[in-house]
């Protein structure tokens, strides 16, 4: 399964395994939900990621930007592999893929609803 969340008490880590693309965006969007609404910190693991798609990217951004407003902590947790953070950067998200970093300005094109 390219999705998976696992929750722990107060923390939803949401892992992403190979070629993350739209097959699997209504899987991903549907447990960044779950773990938004948990009220929990949400912790993306992208190492085990070989490719993000737009609409991929477009779903992080859009919870970033949902768990920011809903007071919830979001980051990503280990690293990032080097296709999937030049993919992020393509896509013009370049301090997103660069630092992995959850304090920036920087919003999506879409809401989670």
């Amino acid at each position: 399964m390219p999705v998976s969340l696992e929750q722990d008490g107060a923390l939803s880590r949401i892992r992403l395994e190979g070629a993350i693309d739209i097959g699997c965006a209504q899987e991903l969007k549907e447990l960044l939900v779950q773990g938004l609404t948990a009220g929990s910190e949400v912790r993306v693991l992208l190492a085990e990621a070989t490719d993000l798609d737009v609409i991929a990217v477009e779903l992080l951004w859009a919870a970033r930007r949902e768990a920011k407003v809903s007071s919830v902590g979001f980051a990503f947790e280990g690293q990032t592999p080097e296709p999937v953070a030049a993919a992020l950067a393509e896509a013009g998200f370049e301090p997103f893929a660069a630092t992995g970093e959850t304090n920036y300005s920087g919003v999506g094109p879409c809401r989670m609803q």
